[in-house]
């Protein structure tokens, strides 16, 4: 099975890994998502498999309009990507580079899998809100914000 891992920076980072350290590589042939700009996340990659990048949909400083010409652009070069690897499944952990790759990729039939980042306690990110409509399968790790999205799955922590 193809897996896309959408690997954000930082503790998005080492959630993913974490999770595709405890899936193993017995039934998975690994893809990976990167922002161009993240030099360190790579590097971290265990299970092997390619590598590719695409730009930040969003800024650190957020202007309406263009961050809507970032996004569609990534959206753009997520398309090549997606039809280039052909994941059956997505996973990710919510940065806003998955918003993209995920819509795309449910779109061509890929199954989406979203971890809510275990910094969020009591209320999802703008990335989680998103995602909650898109994913098939959709895990919080706080039992809190399953009591209040009642279609996620609580199933602990991943560190």
């Amino acid at each position: 099975m193809r897996a896309l891992v959408v690997l954000g920076e930082g503790g998005h980072t080492k959630e993913m890994l974490t999770l595709v350290d405890m899936l193993g590589e017995q039934d998975f042939e690994y893809g990976y998502v990167l922002v161009e700009d993240d030099v360190v996340s790579e590097a971290k990659i265990r299970h092997q498999g390619p590598v590719f990048r695409l730009p930040r949909p969003r800024g650190k400083e957020h202007h309406f309009l263009r961050d809507v010409c970032r996004t569609l652009y990534a959206a753009w070069r997520a398309w090549h990507i997606l039809r280039r690897f052909r994941p059956q499944v997505i996973l990710s952990s919510g940065p806003a580079v998955a918003v993209p790759v995920c819509f795309l990729g449910r779109f061509l039939g890929a199954k989406v899998i979203f971890v809510e980042t275990g910094s969020r306690v009591t209320r999802l990110s703008l990335t989680g809100r998103l995602m909650y409509r898109v994913a098939h399968l959709f895990f919080v790790q706080w039992p809190e914000l399953q009591e209040r999205y009642p279609r996620a799955i609580y199933a602990g922590r991943l560190f």
